[in-house]
């Protein structure tokens, strides 16, 4: 319900951040063999619940492990906390946002940052 709230508070502060962001729904428990048919399709444990591709303060983009906040906070496991380092080490920011208050803190401070200048190259379908 929190990570709900977010997506509808983004778009009512920063439409055009929420026409960028994204959940990805790795989580949850599964029928054995649709887990095995997703897994084959990319679904990898640990990977961060929502992605916000807009490049900020050096970093390209944010990505963010949303936990509920207590008392039904759960604990990042280990996979989650590789997945944040390695897209750190990527040139992502990467945080853990416990709650509905803390991840708009980390958006809004995010989104508050100069843009990161790239260079944009046009490929042959545009």
């Amino acid at each position: 319900m929190e990570q709900a709230a977010l997506f509808r508070w983004l778009q009512v502060r920063h439409p055009v951040a929420a026409g960028l962001a994204y959940h990805v729904p790795n989580g949850g428990h599964r029928v054995k063999a649709v887990a095995a048919k997703l897994k084959a399709q990319g679904v990898k444990a640990g990977v961060s619940d929502i992605v916000l591709p807009m490049a900020r303060a050096g970093f390209f983009g944010l990505y963010i492990e949303f936990k509920a906040s207590a008392p039904h906070s759960a604990v990042v496991s280990q996979s989650q906390r590789d997945f944040l380092h390695d897209v750190a080490q990527q040139g992502y920011k990467a945080a853990v946002c416990r709650g509905l208050d803390e991840a708009i803190k980390v958006i809004e401070a995010y989104l508050a940052s100069a843009p990161t200048v790239v260079m944009v190259q046009v490929g042959e379908g545009r």
